[in-house]
């Protein structure tokens, strides 16, 4: 890892929002098909975002760079995770689903576990969906409050039938 990424993954890890955007653009420019230097740089932007409410980085262009990770280093959960984080915090909550769903599509392949991370979207999914204020009853609203329970389920270890026969059961 060059040097560059270093210190911007150091100012990163330091809150200093601004110079890590600063050195992983530096690294972009130098390195186009870093896909660590994009996806440092959004994370930076999206850090400085929900964090520090800057808002001087319009969410198209972070979700642009996040793609461009993701488009580079197709296999990282790590950025499909953190883009549906994105997503849901800008208030896409079907965009943030389908990549949930995409993480979760990976995962299986590679047999690795991301129950946690998906139990924890749930959590961020339903907030989202309180945030819109359209209520759970809205039809256009169920779907994603069904996947959002379904992850939640299975990361407290149960299969959706078996947890509708636990809380059936007296």
């Amino acid at each position: 890892m060059s040097e560059l990424i270093q210190q911007a993954g150091m100012a990163l890890s330091s809150g200093q929002f601004d110079e890590a955007m600063a050195l992983f653009e530096k690294a972009r420019e130098a390195e186009p098909e870093n896909a660590v230097a994009h996806y440092g740089w959004a994370e930076s932007a999206f850090m400085r975002l929900s964090m520090d409410m800057a808002e001087d980085v319009p969410a198209g262009k972070i979700m642009q760079v996040y793609k461009k990770a993701m488009q580079l280093d197709e296999e990282n959960l790590e950025y499909v995770a953190s883009f549906a984080n994105f997503c849901l915090d800008c208030g896409r909550i079907p965009m943030a689903i389908k990549e949930y769903q995409r993480l979760e599509k990976m995962a299986d392949l590679n047999e690795i576990p991301v129950d946690d991370t998906l139990f924890d979207a749930s959590r961020l999914i339903v907030d989202a969906i309180e945030r819109v204020g359209q209520g759970r009853e809205n039809p256009m609203i169920k779907p994603w409050l069904k996947q959002a329970l379904i992850w939640a389920v299975g990361g407290l270890g149960f299969s959706s039938d078996d947890a509708v026969e636990t809380l059936s059961s007296e």
